[in-house]
């Protein structure tokens, strides 16, 4: 019977299972040869199955679902509110592009980078009062890199174009009060920004949402072929016109390390003391084509996946995706069930 099983550790947590039934004694029974078999099944869905459980319940909350229907494949306190970090930049440039296309703005219109950027606690870039990047540079800097000048200029300057419920709302009230809009629209029933940056410093009231929103809000922007594309870039060179000087150039990387590993394309990291460190996840398979009579069913295949209060988000992250897409296959192969009540 030696070697009837053989267990392995693959790459970010996959188990490989090797069983030969020729490895048992053609001697022995058939009861006894079957009821080996059927222990040696059981023990084998034992030792694998908790291990995506346990693997993901390390984090505070996560949520996995099919991007085209919404549909919830797999959650962990979902509900739970939470702190979000830079995650809110997924809002700020979702309300820059809508903006952009309501208004006819064009993207390589320049922005100047106001005087609180001087008192940011990070600056990456090494952006100062005064310097001018295009919008579509800005948007590199904080959807690929997190920068918290470049979401607050961004939202200033849109802000700007904006109008308020109120004739004394500054235009970063503005924005703000555009972003929770959004939340709104798609149903984000738990979820309350209070600036463009997610940063939590000098704020009365901290923001905060749950794995379930952020979902929501990561589905709709992963719709737009512009966003996935700014969120797909594992690095980028842009430009800053210094004041006073010349053009300088900057190289971005992307704070997502999963970017092109199983059809990662998206979507942001985020990272704060209150929120711990959180990542959502985008991959897409090819499109399913299945033929009724005639005519063609094709369904795009995307997941998303929502890490949120974890010490190892990427390892987490893509075990949730690698789970996710089994607990896809399953839904997929029932007809794809609607979950009512």
């Amino acid at each position: 019977m030696a070697g009837l099983f053989f267990f392995c550790v693959l790459p970010r947590g996959k188990v490989g299972v090797r069983f030969r039934a020729s490895d048992l004694d053609q001697s022995m029974p058939d009861t006894t040869r079957r009821n080996l078999l059927t222990a040696g099944a059981l023990a084998v869905s034992f030792f694998i199955q908790p291990i995506a459980g346990a693997f993901a319940a390390d984090s505070a909350a996560y949520s996995v679902i099919d991007s085209a229907s919404g549909h919830v494949l797999m959650a962990q306190g979902a509900s739970r509110k939470m702190g979000i970090g830079s995650l809110t930049d997924i809002a700020t440039g979702m309300v820059v592009l809508d903006w952009m296309d309501a208004r006819k703005h064009d993207i390589n219109e320049l922005v100047t980078i106001p005087p609180e950027a001087a008192g940011f606690p990070q600056n990456p870039i090494g952006f100062q009062p005064g310097d001018q990047a295009s919008i579509r540079d800005l948007l590199y800097a904080m959807l690929m890199q997190s920068d918290d000048i470049a979401a607050y200029a961004l939202a200033l300057h849109v802000g700007q174009d904006l109008q308020g419920a109120a004739p004394d709302t500054t235009p970063l009230q503005r924005f703000v009060a555009q972003m929770n809009a959004l939340a709104r629209k798609l149903g984000m029933r738990s979820t309350i920004f209070v600036n463009p940056t997610g940063l939590e410093i000098n704020e009365r009231k901290l923001p905060y949402s749950t794995a379930g929103d952020m979902a929501l809000l990561a589905r709709y922007a992963m719709d737009r072929s512009q966003f996935r594309f700014y969120v797909s870039q594992k690095d980028r060179d842009i430009t800053v016109d210094h004041v006073g000087g010349a053009p300088g150039g900057y190289g971005l990387q992307n704070t997502n390390e999963l970017l092109g590993v199983d059809a990662i394309d998206g979507v942001r990291t985020g990272t704060t003391r209150r929120s711990g460190a959180c990542v959502i996840l985008s991959a897409a398979r090819p499109p399913e084509s299945i033929q009724q009579g005639e005519n063609y069913i094709i369904t795009p295949r995307r997941l998303v996946v929502v890490v949120l209060g974890t010490e190892n988000r990427f390892d987490e992250g893509h075990q949730l995706l690698q789970s996710g897409w089994a607990a896809y296959d399953q839904w997929s192969a029932k007809g794809r069930p609607a979950k009512h009540g």
